[in-house]
C-alpha cells in the first residue's frame, strides 16, 4: 500500500515542483482556502495555542496571526515539493545567510557544529548554507512511516550535499565523523513536544510551563560540540534569511539545562517579532497541566 501511495503522488509532486514561483504560490493559496475555510486543519489546536502564548491580545489579534499563519504554513509545503524540482542558483537567491564568521571561526579550530532550530519560518531549505562552511551536513530527523517517501527526503537533501540521519543514527555518525577526522555540522529542530515519560526538564515556553527536549544539549555535552542557534526571517514570500548566535563553545562546562534554556530564549524573541511564522499545528503545550510541582528534581525555575 506504501508504494502504491508513493507511486500515485509522486507524478503530481514532480509537476508541482516544476512550477515557476507564481504559479506555485497560486496553488498554495488554493491549498490554504481548502485546509483553512473548508477542512479546517487543526484550526481548534491552533487557537488554543495562539490564547496560551499571547494571552494579553484580543480575540481579532490572534485571528489575524492565525489566517497568516495557515497562509505561510502552505508556502513551507509547497516550497517542500518545490525542493524537487529547484536549482542551487535559486535556492541561494532565495535563503540568504548572514553572520557565518560565527561557524567560521569555530571551524578554524577544527570543531564540529551542532545547528540547533525551531519549527520556523523555513526550516526545510536550511540545507542551502552546505556550500558557505567547510563542515559535511547532516540534518537529524524523525523517520517518515511511508519508507519510499521517506527514501525521497533523503535523496531529495542529498543532492544539495546534506545527508539526513536519524536520531539513532546521530551519536555513531558523529562518532565516525570524528575517527576520521571529517569535519561536519549537524542540524537539529528541537522546539516540539517530547513524550511525557521521557520529560527530564521543565520550563516556561511562551509563558507557560511545558516540558523540554533536552537530548540536544545532552548529546552536545558528550560530544563536545559548540552550539548554535539559527534564526530565520521570511523577508518576503519566498525569501529567507538565516543567521547565526553561538549558544556556547564549550557545552561541557554550561550547568545542565542552561543551554536549552537559552535556546528557547531565542525562540519565544522570533515568536514574539513575527508569530505567523511559527508551526502552531503542534500540539506544543498539551502537557502543561501535567507539569511537576515547582522544585521536584529535574524540572526548571
Amino acid at each position: 500500500m506504501q508504494r502504491i501511495v508513493y507511486l500515485l503522488a509522486y507524478p503530481f509532486l514532480w509537476g508541482v515542483s516544476r512550477l515557476p514561483f507564481p504559479l506555485l504560490y497560486l496553488l498554495s493559496d488554493g491549498l490554504f482556502f481548502l485546509l483553512y475555510r473548508v477542512v479546517r486543519y487543526r484550526r481548534k489546536v491552533v487557537s488554543e495555542n495562539l490564547s496560551l502564548a499571547f494571552p494579553e491580545k484580543t480575540d481579532a489579534e490572534r485571528r489575524v496571526i492565525e489566517k497568516n499563519f495557515y497562509i505561510h504554513l502552505c508556502d513551507v509545503f509547497m516550497e517542500m515539493v518545490k525542493t524537487m524540482g529547484i536549482s542551487k542558483e535559486e535556492l541561494h537567491k532565495r535563503y540568504a545567510f548572514t553572520h557565518l564568521e560565527v561557524i567560521h571561526s569555530l571551524e578554524a579550530k577544527g570543531k564540529s557544529i551542532m545547528l540547533l532550530a525551531p519549527h520556523y519560518a523555513s526550516w526545510e531549505w536550511a540545507f542551502a548554507l552546505e556550500p558557505f562552511v567547510k563542515g559535511e551536513g547532516f540534518g537529524v530527523y524523525q523517520p517518515l512511516t511511508n519508507r519510499y517517501f521517506d527514501r525521497w527526503a533523503r535523496r531529495t537533501r542529498k543532492k544539495f550535499g546534506t545527508t539526513l540521519i536519524t536520531t539513532r543514527e546521530t551519536s555513531q555518525q558523529i562518532t565516525r565523523n570524528r575517527q576520521e577526522g571529517r569535519l561536519a555540522f549537524y542540524g537539529m529542530l528541537i522546539d516540539q513536544s517530547p513524550m511525557l515519560a521521557k520529560a527530564q526538564y521543565w520550563a516556561p515556553f511562551m509563558g507557560v510551563r511545558v516540558p523540554m527536549h533536552t537530548g540536544a544539549e545532552y548529546l552536545c555535552k558528550k560530544m563536545d560540540l559548540p552550539v548554535i542557534y539559527m534564526k530565520v526571517r521570511k523577508l518576503k514570500r519566498g525569501y529567507y534569511e538565516a543567521s547565526f548566535k553561538l549558544l556556547s563553545e564549550n557545552p561541557g562546562e554550561v550547568p545542565d539545562f542552561q543551554i536549552t534554556d537559552a535556546f528557547f530564549r531565542e525562540v519565544e524573541k522570533s515568536i514574539r517579532e513575527a508569530p505567523e511564522y511559527y508551526f502552531w499545528t503542534h500540539k506544543r503545550w498539551k502537557h502543561r497541566n501535567k507539569a511537576p510541582r515547582e522544585g521536584n528534581a529535574g524540572t526548571g525555575k
